[in-house]
């Protein structure tokens, strides 16, 4: 029976969440309190765990950081910032999967069997997209070309992600900015084409006879792919 420590000062969903975790079979440790989080983790040796940003004591970007130095252990991170830089930021810090509050339970209990599978080394081959010399990885977020990682400001990558998820469709900048970057973006249209024109710039060693992201007047952005 695999163990998964709950790290959240939210006692309603920390009990929601130990629920559903247990009818999937899961040993389940709760933690309401940063302080004692570390504490527990060393006791229990989990499987997993799952850790809110904003706790009493020391918040989750720390217990996170602490974690990391001793132990590869999973974390899914939870918070209620759902901002796109937050779950870079997150990936960076060594986040396995980030999930924003309100969620779904059973969006959670998905993710936490995926990560868990991750770990393991089975890795469901869509999570892992290869366009010719180009490899996008949709769960850690990263771009590669020929094996050389490709650097993105975390807005960019967020649009080519989305991108690389939605092959062959046509998006109008409005879309783009309501799928990708949220209602509450309060810049210009402008910046998608300045977007754009980053990511046609850091990716100028994939052939175009592989792929590229098109410019349809009228229409929007597409990305294409030709060789798969």
């Amino acid at each position: 029976m695999k163990t998964i420590v709950i790290v959240e000062d939210e006692r309603a969903i920390s009990m929601v969440l130990k629920a559903y975790l247990q009818r999937e079979g899961f040993q389940v440790i709760q933690v309401f309190d940063g302080e004692e989080a570390l504490a527990v983790f060393d006791e229990s040796n989990p499987d997993l765990v799952l850790l809110d940003v904003m706790l009493p004591g020391k918040d989750g970007w720390e217990i996170l950081k602490e974690i990391r130095r001793k132990d590869s252990c999973p974390v899914i991170m939870l918070t209620a910032l759902g901002d796109i830089n937050y779950k870079l930021v997150g990936f960076k810090k060594g986040a396995d999967d980030y999930v924003s509050k309100p969620f779904v339970a059973e969006e959670v209990v998905a993710r936490v069997h995926a990560v868990l599978r991750r770990s393991a080394g089975i890795l469901p081959a869509e999570n892992v997209r290869q366009f010719g010399s180009l490899k996008v990885d949709l769960d850690s977020y990263s771009i590669q070309i020929n094996g050389n990682e490709i650097s993105l400001t975390p807005r960019d990558l967020s649009l080519f992600i989305f991108f690389a998820k939605n092959l062959n469709r046509i998006y109008t900048r409005e879309q783009l900015i309501e799928q990708v970057w949220g209602m509450d973006y309060d810049g210009s249209d402008r910046a998608v084409d300045l977007a754009i024109k980053r990511i046609r710039k850091a990716l100028e060693n994939w052939p175009a006879s592989e792929g590229e992201i098109k410019t349809l007047r009228g229409l929007g952005y597409q990305l294409c792919v030709y060789e798969n």
